[in-house]
């Protein structure tokens, strides 16, 4: 059994002992996945880079995963989750938003705006050129984007005019290198001037390096797995806790920042409540929020 005296010596180390054990939980807290990509904008919040999106891995089907997400504000804090209408099921954040889009009140339906789901999609990419942080290159990585960027690559696949070839752009051999060139417009970020290059080859369509590529891409299984998102029952629970009794309870807290974001006016169904109908656009849509979220 130690003594008060080796207590009393110890104690002189403690608060040094303590502020490493702090700055330890701050890391772990701070998380972040670095598997994932994100461009780097200069001081006029422009950014440039290419890079060529990959096909899919393994035995999966697509080169892309599609989820959707919410992030919002409220009295008890920031709701930030996966929807589980992702994969088709009840989700408490969508029924919420009909309910307050059906009750006929243009209020009701601004509160339901400004919660509806949002559409993110995440593919593998190799990096062909990323000047703001040359060591990229030449790697493989996560990207995950939003609608905008997304219907670029239908447009690529399914042209709009007869003297358009269709390209895939997610193929080794007759692909394209995607130049990623984003702006600020009106305070948001733009990704319009974003386009495909002439198709090509990728890595001068060596076999042996495409398939070692190949071998490394990270699968995307994972971000349409139910078993990875919370049930129906801890996302109620979740909800209630941001927003308590009164799903109609609001926050006069503003963003503190919007340069994350690119806001697009998109064609929706009837501005159906769940569906967005203004795209938070960027190469992590639910970073924009986890940002503001560590601002709060």
């Amino acid at each position: 059994m130690s003594s008060f005296s080796d207590f009393k010596n110890r104690s002189r180390d403690n608060i040094s002992n303590l502020t490493q054990k702090l700055e330890d939980m701050n890391k772990k807290d701070s998380y972040k996945d670095d598997r994932f990509w994100r461009p780097e904008l200069d001081k006029s919040s422009n950014g440039f880079a290419v890079v060529r999106f990959l096909p899919a891995a393994g035995e999966e089907d697509l080169p892309w995963a599609k989820y959707y997400s919410h992030g919002f504000q409220g009295p008890g804090g920031w709701y930030i989750e996966n929807s589980r209408t992702t994969f088709g099921e009840k989700d408490p954040v969508s029924e919420m938003n009909s309910k307050l889009w059906n009750s006929g009140s243009e209020k009701d339906k601004d509160i339901a705006r400004g919660r509806r789901r949002k559409t993110n999609y995440v593919s593998s990419i190799y990096i062909v050129s990323d000047p703001a942080n040359p060591q990229n290159e030449g790697k493989i990585f996560l990207y995950r984007y939003g609608q905008k960027i997304f219907n670029k690559i239908q447009e690529a696949m399914q042209p709009e005019f007869q003297d358009e070839q269709p390209l895939n752009p997610f193929d080794f051999w007759t692909g394209a290198d995607f130049k990623l060139k984003i702006r600020k417009v009106s305070g948001y970020l733009n990704y319009d001037k974003s386009e495909f290059a002439s198709p090509s080859p990728l890595l001068g369509g060596d076999d042996a390096q495409l398939e070692d590529l190949w071998k490394k891409q990270y699968s995307l299984s994972e971000f349409t797995d139910p078993a990875k998102y919370k049930s129906y029952d801890e996302l109620k629970t979740k909800l209630q806790t941001v927003l308590g009794d009164d799903i109609r309870a609001v926050t006069d807290k503003k963003p503190s920042t919007v340069e994350d974001v690119e806001v697009t006016e998109t064609k929706t169904k009837s501005e159906d409540a769940n569906d967005s109908s203004t795209e938070v656009e960027e190469s992590d849509a639910l970073s924009y929020f986890e940002k503001l979220a560590a601002d709060d």
